[in-house]
């Protein structure tokens, strides 16, 4: 029996009104939810009807399918994550140390931050690419599915209490200056310096139902599978590698893996420890 803040409802009819609310979704909106895992999304749904006041899946449904702000309201629940700046600061050592010096050698860069969430790892990344001297000739894309998060990373203002973190691992990743020149404090809050975005574009896309990005150099999507399911997974790793240059780089989270994939043989491990590989 699944407990949900109302009536208790047995598992097997939870888990109908789940997929009925996720074909919803998709029909009335376009965000297609039906391939993410399971126990994530079960989560998340449960939070979301304790937060907006529904005693069960079917009337969370009704409600999101009738008004707008209410579906906005559960596509934040649905997609941000947990994430910070220079999260698992080993990966950007790595970065730094195998990856970047190959980058210097090309006239111009394109990389694209996929699942951006609410942009701490785009401003991780500038900072990196900036004091390794290739930020000016770099093109990030940094896309999400959600609206509300694209609009706080396009405003770069994080909370200051996060900031203490944020510089641990700022310098565990081997950061060349003081984390504080990177960024204003004041109200509670910091902003960052806005040179940081100048070659950020912000953008909507969808691992689920959109594209490829062309001739990318770096493609980083870091913690974000792992809310996905097998078919999805596959899904992304393929649009990844269709996306990335002749030997361009892929760089995941710690507990991400090709392993499993349909598309494990177009990489090869670069820094397997921390999840970074190379086109073949």
């Amino acid at each position: 029996m699944l407990k949900k803040g109302g009536p208790d409802m047995p598992q097997a009819l939870f888990d109908l009104e789940l997929r009925l609310l996720m074909e919803a979704i998709y029909n009335r909106y376009n965000h297609d939810f039906r391939e993410y895992s399971g126990a994530s999304q079960k989560r998340r749904v449960q939070y979301a009807m304790e937060q907006m006041g529904c005693d069960s899946v079917s009337a969370l449904q009704g409600l999101v399918l009738r008004d707008e702000q209410a579906f906005a309201q559960l596509l934040g629940m649905l997609t941000i994550p947990f994430t910070e700046m220079f999260r698992e600061p080993a990966f950007f050592v790595a970065l730094r140390e195998h990856v970047l010096p190959v980058l210097a050698t090309y006239p111009s860069l394109k990389i694209w931050v996929a699942g951006c969430a609410t942009g701490e790892e785009v401003y991780s990344l500038a900072i990196l690419l900036h004091e390794e001297g290739l930020l000016e000739r770099s093109l990030i894309y940094a896309t999400d599915i959600n609206p509300v998060a694209l609009e706080k990373a396009r405003q770069g203002i994080f909370p200051i209490g996060d900031l203490p973190q944020y510089t641990r691992n700022y310098q565990a990743a081997g950061g060349r200056r003081g984390f504080s020149d990177y960024y204003t404090a004041a109200y509670e809050a910091a902003r960052f310096d806005r040179e940081l975005c100048r070659h950020v574009t912000f953008a909507d896309h969808s691992l689920a139902t959109d594209h490829v990005f062309s001739e990318m150099h770096l493609i980083c999507c870091r913690n974000v599978l792992i809310y996905f399911n097998r078919k999805l997974q596959d899904r992304a790793i393929g649009l990844f590698s269709e996306s990335l240059c002749h030997r361009g780089f892929l760089g995941l989270g710690s507990k991400e893996s090709l392993d499993f994939s349909a598309h494990s043989q177009d990489f090869e491990p670069v820094v397997a420890r921390e999840r970074l590989f190379r086109k073949r």
